[in-house]
Parts: structure tokens; C-alpha cells; sequence
């Protein structure tokens, strides 16, 4: 506990389910904790509808780090490039490179940029981001190796060092299930099932087990998936 007032940590929170458990994971370990997100013309940016209910829900509940103010940039600059399943009104589909359509090339590279402009303005050392290799579409930028070398030039680039955390990078979504409740209880699983956004759609329709979303598209089917994988393995556990 003696090492949290001594870091102040900046969150990408997008409204999913990875990021709210990304800013309990930097509530538990950061003394301040403030949070980012981004209006990029997102076809599903109905998730930034769910990001003050998140960080309200959070809010409520008890951390050992203080929750901060939130910041919200718009990077309309991606939508404009075109080309993607999230920031057109095309169908989801692979593309001749091996990726899914749903890539948005550069996309978190330029948003811990920004993340890494905004901490230095702030004060914050730590960036927190959702990325993960174990359960992911093969992004490039969502890589490991990428964000290692993405640390290294930022913390050059505004002359100060800096620390890009990724929590879920080797957890699949019944790992991040698992360490949300492990973070603030039934609570936060609660909350994070019925008010963050996954759904490459942008549909909320009715609430699942898992939480709202069209149920049929590579984002609701892994989010449902880590769900049940999750949700098994605690009635196993007794749990």
C-alpha cells in the first residue's frame, strides 16, 4: 500500500469490458488514477454512452488508489482514413493481409500518443491499456513486442520515463472475468456485465448472461465464450 501514492496512472478506458477491468486493476495499485477516452467516428460508439456509468460505478466502489478526473479527445483523423469494419457501415470480413476488416491500422499507436501528450500535461507516469495477445484478432498494435518498443519512443519523446501496462495481455476473457471479480467482488462483475459495451455492432438489445450486444459478431462471441469458460470453472470451484 505504501507504493501507491508514488504513481499516478492514465487508463484508455474505451467502455468495454477489457478497460473497466483495466481501471480496477490501476485503482488497486496507483495512488491517482485518471481516465482517457476517445471519440474516433467508431461504428460502436455507442460504448462511450457507457463510459461515465462505468467510471460512476467504479467510482462507488472502494479502491485503495483515488479516481481522477476523465479526459475525451476526438480523433475523427482515423475515420477518415477509411477502410475499416469499425469506423464504416461494412460487413465484417478478412482481408487479403490474413487481418479481420475490424482493424483500424495505427489506431493504438496513435492513442497512447495522445495518452502519453496528456500525462505529461497531467503529472502521470503509468499508461493502462486493454491490449492482450491471448484473446485477440492478431492486431499488430495490440502485440506485445509493439507496446515494449511503443514505451521506450514515448518515454523519449517526452524526455521523461514512462511505464505502458497491459494487464490482460496474457489473460484470455475468462481469465479477465476472473480477475475482475478478484479486484472488487461480484460488484464489479455486475457492473462490467451490464453496462460496458463490447459489440463491434454497436447494439445493446436485450441483456445476456454476459451482457448486452448482437451476440453474433468476433467481439460478443469471445466476450459470451470467456463468460461461460469463466462462469464453468467457478461452479467446478464451488464458487
Amino acid at each position: 500500500m505504501s507504493r501507491l501514492p508514488q504513481r499516478r496512472a492514465l487508463v484508455l478506458l474505451s467502455g468495454g469490458q477489457d478497460s473497466a477491468t483495466c481501471l480496477a486493476w490501476a485503482l488497486a495499485r496507483y495512488g491517482h488514477v485518471e481516465t482517457l477516452g476517445f471519440d474516433y467516428g467508431q461504428r460502436h460508439r455507442v460504448e462511450l454512452d457507457c463510459r461515465q456509468r462505468l467510471i460512476d460505478g467504479v467510482r462507488a466502489l472502494p479502491w485503495p488508489g483515488q479516481l481522477g478526473p476523465d479526459h475525451m479527445l476526438t480523433v475523427d483523423v482515423l475515420a477518415q482514413l477509411g477502410g475499416s469494419a469499425m469506423t464504416e457501415d461494412v460487413a465484417i470480413a478478412m482481408q487479403a493481409d490474413g487481418l479481420p476488416n475490424t482493424f483500424v491500422p495505427g489506431r493504438n499507436l496513435l492513442f497512447f500518443t495522445l495518452a502519453a501528450a496528456l500525462a505529461y500535461r497531467r503529472g502521470l507516469d503509468v499508461l493502462v491499456g486493454g491490449m492482450s495477445e491471448t484473446d485477440y484478432s492478431g492486431y499488430p498494435d495490440c502485440r506485445d513486442s509493439t507496446l515494449k518498443a511503443l514505451q521506450v519512443a514515448l518515454s523519449l519523446g517526452v524526455d521523461r520515463p514512462l511505464t505502458l501496462e497491459t494487464p490482460l495481455m496474457w489473460r484470455s476473457k475468462a481469465d479477465t472475468w476472473a480477475l475482475a471479480q478478484r479486484l472488487g467482488g461480484d460488484a464489479l462483475v455486475e457492473l462490467i456485465r451490464c453496462e460496458s459495451h463490447t459489440c463491434y455492432l454497436g447494439q445493446r438489445g436485450d441483456l445476456h448472461a454476459w451482457g448486452h450486444g448482437c451476440g453474433g459478431c468476433p467481439a460478443c462471441e469471445l466476450r459470451a465464450q470467456g463468460w461461460e469458460q469463466w462462469t464453468a470453472q467457478r461452479s467446478l470451484n464451488g464458487a
